[in-house]
């Protein structure tokens, strides 16, 4: 059987995926895109039942088309992203196929390009693009032992309160996904404990504007890549139940338990930092300055924005902040179930290709790899602040299109 030969190989068809289809066919250049599930797989499976996106739907959404029948300033449900996906693939007549598994890719011996293994069978490409972002494993810290009788499940693994046993909840992580998740699950009348780190806390809206508006009009989302090992900023930012302000000193008020970063596990004891009310006073700090930059904004500018001082104002410290949990007894406490919103590894194990730190993150810029032939897409701070967000990729994905495209007018050349 003939082995197919595809120019240019784009391993993924989640939202990086689909944005590189787009462009390389803006560019001529001949490709495939390879899904091992459906289109958005993980915006359907891989996220609990009430997920809405962080963005209002004006915001994340791609260049060439809008949500159908989602308000511009709501925030679209986690089926409607994936339909959306979906439905752009069709619009820009996407070469994706869906159900094949790429289980290997290495350089060619003696002859440019690579030898892909797939379930399919054997392909060669000119270029691979790992369009499979930053999510494929869920990171579980090796605190409490599994031979504990209570439950641990990852946030990817979270899908409503229901799912969970009688007695109470410790969420571990304060991000967007922990602090929803611990929201819904407060709301559902168990009792929640939130281990809550270091964070940022951005305004869900000010002056009539959204976060996500302030956050472009104040050049923030065209931030450069930090150093490495400094890339990973958690945000406390939510679109659910309309989209609010984060508030942790309203949910203390609402019942639920704040303790600090969790730090370690023996005999039935968890331990937390003594650091919750710095963790929070720094989410403060982090969202005043950016209501004082919005403010010398507006003045600036002379805009017509109503203003809002109540939103200066920060609530007393509860309870939990003024005398805060070290050491919990899980059992005493009648927690059940661990919840561990701690973000996701990479896994490029089917990359066999010299594009690695030690640590196992890729070694590019701007995703273009350390391998020639080789681009990354759909990394955290890839080119900016924005390249985590759905129109932070479609433009990421333009960038090495036209790289694409330039390596393949120079091999292109011929000798007069």
């Amino acid at each position: 059987m003939a082995i197919e030969t595809i120019d240019t190989l784009v391993v993924g068809a989640g939202q990086a995926g689909v944005a590189m289809s787009e462009h390389l066919s803006n560019a001529s250049v001949p490709h495939l895109v390879l899904e091992r599930d459906r289109i958005a797989e993980r915006w359907r499976t891989g996220r609990w039942d009430s997920l809405v996106a962080n963005g209002p739907a004006w915001h994340d959404r791609f260049p060439g088309m809008r949500f159908n029948g989602i308000d511009p300033d709501a925030f679209a449900p986690k089926e409607s992203v994936a339909d959306y996906f979906v439905d752009y693939a069709t619009k820009i007549n996407a070469p994706i196929r869906c159900n094949v598994d790429v289980t290997g890719v290495e350089r060619n011996v003696g002859r440019p390009g690579f030898r892909v293994q797939t379930s399919e069978g054997l392909m060669m490409a000119n270029r691979v693009v790992a369009a499979t972002g930053p999510f494929q494993n869920s990171n579980i810290p090796p605190i409490v032992p599994l031979s504990t009788k209570i439950k641990q499940i990852h946030s990817s693994e979270y899908r409503n309160p229901q799912q969970l046993p009688e007695g109470a909840v410790l969420v571990v992580g304060a991000g967007s996904s922990g602090v929803q998740i611990a929201d819904e699950i407060l709301r559902a009348k168990k009792t929640v404990y939130l281990s809550v780190g270091p964070h940022d806390r951005p305004p869900r809206a000010y002056r009539t504007r959204d976060f996500c508006w302030w956050l472009g009009v104040l050049g923030k989302w065209d931030m450069a890549a930090p150093d490495p090992g400094t890339e990973h900023v958690t945000i406390s930012v939510s679109g659910a139940y309309g989209g609010r302000t984060i508030d942790f000193r309203n949910l203390a008020e609402q019942g639920m338990i704040l303790v600090g970063r969790t730090k370690s596990y023996e005999d039935g004891v968890m331990s937390f930092a003594p650091d919750l009310s710095f963790n929070i006073e720094q989410g403060d700090a982090n969202y005043l300055s950016l209501l004082e930059e919005a403010d010398a904004y507006v003045h600036r500018n002379c805009l017509d924005l109503p203003e809002e001082p109540q939103a200066y104002e920060i609530g007393q410290n509860p309870d939990c902040m003024t005398h805060p949990i070290l050491k919990l007894d899980l059992v005493d406490a009648g927690v059940s179930t661990i919840i561990w919103a701690t973000g996701f590894t990479v896994d490029y194990s089917w990359l066999n290709v010299d594009a690695f730190e030690q640590n196992g993150k890729p070694r590019h810029q701007r995703g273009v790899s350390a391998e020639p032939g080789v681009y990354f897409l759909g990394l955290p701070w890839q080119s900016r602040r924005g390249s985590s967000f759905i129109w932070g990729v479609w433009h990421d994905a333009k960038f090495l299109a036209d790289h694409i495209s330039i390596q393949r007018s120079y091999l292109a050349y011929r000798c007069p």
